[in-house]
């Protein structure tokens, strides 16, 4: 299977910011924001940790969510589009 690879970036005055990430790595990509965030070396503030980790939370489907969506579909019918 195929691995899908997202892209998530920020410009800061000079610094450039981009993240690689899967859903194997995502955590991983939560804490290195967090480390960034408190390196006082970096124009990087927890206000962008807390929205760039918006973001990949809303990038990354979670497994429960995609059985929940795939439970939600498997019930429709085509009596409800009549």
């Amino acid at each position: 299977m195929e691995t899908e690879v997202n892209v998530l970036a920020l410009v800061k005055g000079e610094e450039k910011f981009i993240f690689l990430f899967d859903d194997e790595n995502r955590d991983e990509t939560l804490r290195q924001l967090a480390r960034f965030a408190a390196n006082p070396d970096l124009e990087f503030s927890w206000y962008d940790a807390a929205m760039l980790s918006r973001k990949i939370r809303e990038t990354v489907i979670v497994e429960s969510d995609e059985a929940y969506a795939s439970e939600e579909f498997d019930s429709i019918s085509m009596d409800d589009f009549v």
